[in-house]
């Protein structure tokens, strides 16, 4: 299939009805050889690397358990570094750079905001020209998100929205995808200053989970922010939540508070808790 027949064929799909269907089956307690038959037949096809999991196939309970799985103690190292920038996730690097006017590049041609990325001008205005970059996640990898720097939560946004795929045909021709799909958003102050871990929901991505409250998207309730009055301590390389199914971070800093190093380019591949970039 072309990319312009896929994006016609997005276009009249009932993307949340069908994302929402996805989830739900993810999540049903089945007899647990159909489960363990998707997690297997899902792991063949795309070269998921159960060596690397908490635990074998026989011990989750559900696709979705299997999907959000952990990895074995240690085998993401956080580099300590005093000013070094962690990779949040595990994934591949979609875009990097530094907001021009406060604008992001999502693909060749096509350009976003990051007031429309997190919804709100006053909330976006600090990260006007400062740092950027947008991870893919794919469905092979490893699903939870973590803290770039360590820090304190100041607070979230969950920002609802359509279930776009996040595909690189997607990416390539639907203007502000990332802003169009469902987000949420989690505000940190570190050592780097205000930091945005925004986390991009998709089509199948059922619902995004928060780590450090009650929180989950896609089930139904309106867009919500909230900010803590103390804020939450957070450790870098400590987990902000998790996706289930797969789909897209995009890391915004203030201005001239982060340089990213020169191998962090499109189509590089990131591992949580390795060094991406440095505090100026």
């Amino acid at each position: 299939m072309n990319e312009q027949t896929f994006m016609k064929l997005m276009r009249v799909l009932p993307k949340s009805a069908v994302s929402s269907a996805v989830g739900l089956a993810t999540r049903l307690p089945a007899p647990a050889p159909v489960h363990h038959w998707a997690m297997r037949a899902f792991a063949k096809a795309y070269n998921v690397d159960m060596a690397e999991a908490e635990h074998a196939f026989e011990n989750y309970p559900t696709f979705a358990q299997f999907f959000t799985r952990g990895l074995k103690p240690g085998l993401r190292p956080v580099d300590g570094g005093k000013n070094v920038v962690v990779s949040p996730v595990d994934g591949r690097v979609s875009q990097v750079g530094y907001s021009d006017n406060g604008r992001c590049l999502q693909a060749k041609g096509i350009e976003y905001t990051v007031d429309e990325l997190l919804g709100d001008a006053q909330a976006a205005k600090p990260f006007h020209g400062g740092a950027w970059t947008t991870l893919y996640l794919s469905p092979r990898d490893y699903h939870r998100i973590h803290a770039p720097l360590g820090g304190t939560i100041t607070g979230y946004a969950y920002i609802p929205g359509e279930f776009w795929p996040v595909n690189p045909a997607s990416v390539k021709n639907k203007q502000s995808l990332f802003c169009v799909n469902e987000r949420l958003v989690t505000y940190l102050d570190t050592p780097a200053g205000k930091v945005a871990v925004v986390k991009v929901g998709a089509t199948c991505v059922s619902r995004i989970k928060a780590s450090y409250e009650d929180i989950t998207t896609h089930i139904g309730q309106p867009g919500k922010v909230h900010r803590y009055g103390a804020g939450i301590p957070v450790e870098k390389g400590g987990e902000l939540g998790r996706f289930e199914m797969g789909s897209t971070v995009i890391l915004c800093f203030e201005p001239k508070r982060v340089r990213w190093d020169e191998s962090l380019q499109p189509e590089a591949v990131v591992r949580m808790g390795t060094r991406i970039g440095e505090i100026v």
